[in-house]
């Protein structure tokens, strides 16, 4: 594991928020930056894929099904978004600024593999991206997220994508994972959330940034 720059001891947290479309993951990282901006912690709000670069705006005619491109190129693409982010990234870390990150690497591995492409050559892209300190999953049913608002207006928000989505990411699961029911109030899961990432932000004081991510 890598330091960049300034010690450690003031680095930023990197929180990530994973889950299928639709369990409440952009609510929850907002309401998150919110409750730290009011208690004083520096942090800031990134959603991969960022649909602003050049890349991004191909992968968002692409996910709202204005453009067709073949599974390996759209994952590359993906990935791509995501380094082209890690400077910036490397950079708020290092200065204190803790980042909430909405989707990373494991949605593009979770997606990608749910339509068929290999695991491994999943991964290899994204070999060497920072890596998240606290990964929250939200789970629920797929019954549940299709219910909500929204859902079906992209490409991947499709039942059976979805259900085989969560079954990746329940596989995926590492040690830095909390796995959270999204069922439950969004009050109620704000608070576990909090809770975790103060904890979480605490102990990244303490540690360097984690440089490489599936090595």
């Amino acid at each position: 594991m890598a330091t960049f720059g300034r010690s450690a001891a003031k680095r930023g947290a990197f929180i990530l928020f994973e889950g299928c479309d639709r369990c409440g993951k952009t609510t929850q990282s907002s309401k998150l930056v919110e409750h730290l901006r009011a208690t004083g912690i520096a942090s800031e709000l990134m959603k991969f894929p960022n649909r602003d670069t050049t890349i991004g705006k191909m992968i968002d005619q692409y996910l709202k099904s204005g453009q067709d491109l073949d599974d390996q190129t759209i994952h590359l693409l993906f990935s791509a978004n995501r380094w082209e982010a890690m400077n910036d990234v490397r950079e708020k870390l290092i200065s204190g600024i803790t980042i909430v990150v909405d989707r990373y690497a494991f949605s593009g591995v979770a997606f990608s593999v749910a339509k068929g492409l290999d695991l491994k050559w999943c991964q290899n892209p994204d070999v060497g991206l920072v890596q998240p300190d606290i990964v929250f999953l939200l789970d629920m049913p797929i019954e549940g997220t299709s219910e909500r608002d929204g859902f079906g207006e992209e490409r991947y928000e499709k039942r059976s994508m979805q259900e085989k989505v969560r079954e990746l990411f329940l596989k995926m699961q590492e040690p830095s994972w909390k796995v959270l029911d999204a069922r439950k109030s969004i009050e109620d899961l704000h608070s576990e959330i909090v809770k975790s990432s103060i904890e979480t932000i605490g102990k990244c004081q303490k540690t360097p940034i984690k440089d490489g991510l599936w090595k």
